[in-house]
């Protein structure tokens, strides 16, 4: 009996992203962390692979889970770093531990906005980034992620 294993894509939602759905609707819409999480798990259902999100306002956290992450072998990480994308040097280098495909997404287009968000310094060590299209840009982020998994 052969039994197949569903491969793992961790979500790491950054700072202040608790308060989706009450922050900013201009820029991030009205929908909630927990709605986002909702729609990454359906999707990932669909695709074949398990959603585990993970969600801090506190750096260090994030650090340690990003660790975690590769302890636990994680297949894929998706990251929404949050204004933590702009200047977290600790963040970036826990990314850069990890061997497995990592998909930098923003909900906002990051480069349209105010001058200090147009850098990301996670940028040069992912496989991708998408920003711009509200919550499909974390679906589109899963979906890019499964596809690099695919390939290998």
């Amino acid at each position: 009996m052969t039994t197949t294993t569903k491969k793992t894509v961790l979500m790491l939602h950054g700072v202040n992203h608790n308060m989706f759905g009450k922050r900013d609707p201009a820029q991030y819409g009205t929908i909630t962390l927990a709605e986002i999480d909702a729609r990454l798990r359906a999707l990932g259902e669909e695709l074949g692979v398990e959603i585990q999100s993970f969600q801090t306002n506190a750096e260090g956290e994030m650090v340690e889970r990003i660790h975690q992450g590769f302890t636990d072998g994680v297949d894929a990480v998706l990251i929404n770093a949050g204004a933590w994308t702009h200047y977290s040097y600790g963040i970036r280098d826990a990314i850069a531990i990890l061997t497995c495909p990592v998909v930098e997404l923003h909900m906002s287009n990051i480069h349209a906005r105010e001058p200090f968000r147009h850098h990301s310094v996670l940028a040069d060590i992912v496989k991708g980034q998408i920003c711009g299209f509200g919550v499909e840009s974390y679906l589109l982020g899963l979906r890019a992620a499964v596809t690099a998994l695919a390939r290998g």
